[in-house]
């Protein structure tokens, strides 16, 4: 049987998980690919269907994360979290999001304005929450061609 958590331990979690949230938005803007790495449980599970290398775990978000943004000047946020604490070591969110993507001068690419939803799993491992699952929901996505000035 498992112990029901106090509503302290459930607040606390919650708390935890928006930390956990706030730093992956604040590493993937400062392009910091080891720290935000280490977000991720091992075994992360990625579900982005508009995503053209289609990754399925850590390495492989990281490393397809790390390709597509680390030129780019990026602004990720998220906001009005819903958070589900399942256990003291499982918890689910859902985030609304907002992200802009402006790639380098002389890029192929265009710049990206999206919103949508993050839906998110949570495993607790040696004391730490790490994302376990990411599964990323756009509502609307906009591309512009960069003017040249």
């Amino acid at each position: 049987m498992t112990e029901e958590l106090t509503m302290l331990e459930r607040l606390t979690a919650i708390e935890d998980i928006k930390q956990l949230k706030a730093r992956y938005f604040r590493l993937l803007d400062q392009h910091k690919w080891d720290d935000f790495a280490e977000l991720f449980s091992s075994t992360l599970v990625v579900e982005i269907t508009e995503s053209t290398s289609c990754p399925k775990d850590r390495d492989s978000f990281v490393a397809s994360v790390r390709a597509h943004l680390d030129n780019a000047v990026t602004v990720h946020q998220g906001h009005t979290p819903e958070i589900t604490i399942i256990d003291a070591d499982r918890a689910s969110g859902i985030w609304a999001m907002f992200d802009l993507v402006e790639p380098p001068s002389g890029s192929d690419f265009p710049m990206l304005t999206g919103y949508g939803h993050y839906l998110e799993d949570y495993v607790r491992e040696d004391g730490e929450w790490r994302i376990s699952r990411l599964e990323l929901t756009r509502i609307k996505r906009t591309t512009a061609s960069r003017s040249s000035s």
